[in-house]
């Protein structure tokens, strides 16, 4: 009798246990996302924005999203694979590809968002020709967007880099340096406020509208509307297949969306989808 009455017990809490994991789901081995809230993390300035209107989107097809906002490029990856956050939309893709290597994350793209072409901007010229010899040029200091600064500059006629070194250029790579311009490494968000410190300086699109700067109208110099550094939406590997992470993806592609950041953003951004 005894043995019985343990064996139903086990069997019942087995049934609880199934149960109770069934009820939270799964997703590639881990837990799925809810069906009713999303926690999204994005930088300040236009990335916010544009989020603040697939929220309202959302909220009108039973979705409540949770905008967790960033200062910096870093945070954003760290606090996804961290489960703080749910999904994030802020980076390009070389950039995210070289930090996930670099730390290790579990993270993985699920769409391209916009692009923001990066930009050389001054308070002293107009054009990047009258720059003066010596000139201190500021660009940013992380790997991706510090590769991308100088092929601007390179574009730009500024500097010659190594061949072959593309997207991985470093300021060890500049080749040839005739006007002997100083290049400066720094935080990027942080250059648009350090501009009246220096002769120039690449800028992305997001900081330089934050600061007040208008890509169309005050960039001395930027990328064409070819530039390869579209934006993205990522989550962790386990949540690539969440219904959720596509109902996002859709809110995020819509014709609203479109229409809002070409009304609003006088192409200094472009939808790339």
């Amino acid at each position: 009798m005894k043995k019985w009455l343990l064996a139903s017990v086990f069997v019942l809490v087995l049934g609880v246990l199934a149960a109770c994991g069934g009820s939270e789901g799964k997703s590639e081995g881990g837990s799925a996302l809810s069906d009713e809230k999303l926690v999204v993390g994005v930088t300040a300035g236009p990335h916010e924005e544009i989020l603040e209107k697939v929220k309202e989107l959302a909220e009108e097809e039973g979705l409540t999203i949770e905008i967790k906002t960033f200062m910096d490029y870093v945070m954003p990856n760290v606090a996804l694979a961290e489960k703080e956050i749910d999904i994030n939309s802020f980076q390009t893709e070389p950039f995210f590809d070289a930090m996930k290597e670099d730390r290790g994350l579990d993270l993985v793209k699920v769409a391209d968002t916009v692009t923001f072409p990066m930009g050389v901007y001054s308070e002293d010229v107009t054009d990047v020709a009258d720059l003066e010899p010596g000139a201190k040029i500021g660009l940013p200091s992380d790997p991706t967007n510090s590769g991308r600064a100088l092929m601007l500059f390179e574009a730009a006629g500024l500097l010659k880099m190594e061949e072959g070194v593309g997207l991985n250029g470093t300021i060890r790579d500049i080749a040839d340096n005739p006007n002997n311009y100083e290049f400066i490494e720094l935080d990027s968000a942080q250059i648009a406020r350090q501009l009246n410190e220096l002769d120039a300086a690449a800028i992305n699109t997001n900081f330089a509208i934050e600061a007040g700067l208008s890509p169309a109208e005050d960039a001395i110099f930027s990328e064409g509307a070819d530039s390869p550094y579209a934006n993205l939406i990522a989550v962790r590997t386990e949540n690539k297949d969440d219904a959720v992470v596509q109902k996002f993806i859709d809110l995020y592609r819509s014709e609203e969306v479109k229409q809002f950041i070409e009304e609003n953003f006088s192409k200094s951004i472009i939808p790339s989808w």
